[in-house]
């Protein structure tokens, strides 16, 4: 199965984040910025993005090229994860509804930690990469 990590990054939370989702799904993540594929060819995906001001995902980079993907999402598989500092997650659920609005399998709800990723929750989502990956 072929499966990407993607994710954008401020303060190195989420890309710790990315990098134990990868490591699970065994692929290498990628920064949204140097994303350049198309993800017509990918049967899996990892999307990472913390929670940015009104809990919402980041609009500079992240947003742009979400909305960008956006259509090609039906039948993929998807998992969604970030970090956070202050707020109730609300960003999170509606990543979640936006994505499955555009046709994708969520595997599992998106995973969110409170800033930095402690060892079980990393643990916790290499395995979530397994399972996106199919290797679990």
């Amino acid at each position: 199965m072929k499966t990407a990590v993607i994710y954008w990054s401020g303060t190195g939370n989420t890309e710790a984040m990315a990098k134990a989702v990868a490591e699970g799904a065994g692929v290498e993540a990628t920064n949204v910025a140097d994303f350049s594929e198309s993800i017509a060819g990918y049967d899996a995906l990892a999307f990472g993005c913390p929670a940015m001001g009104d809990e919402q995902l980041e609009e500079a980079e992240f947003e742009p090229f979400f909305a960008r993907i956006e259509s090609e999402l039906s039948g993929k598989r998807v998992v969604l994860f970030g970090s956070y500092d202050w707020g109730t997650g609300d960003w999170m659920h509606a990543w979640e509804e936006r994505v499955k609005a555009d046709g994708a399998e969520l595997i599992d709800e998106g995973y969110i930690t409170n800033l930095d990723a402690n060892e079980t929750e990393l643990g916790e989502l290499r395995e979530l990469g397994k399972k996106l990956a199919g290797r679990s």
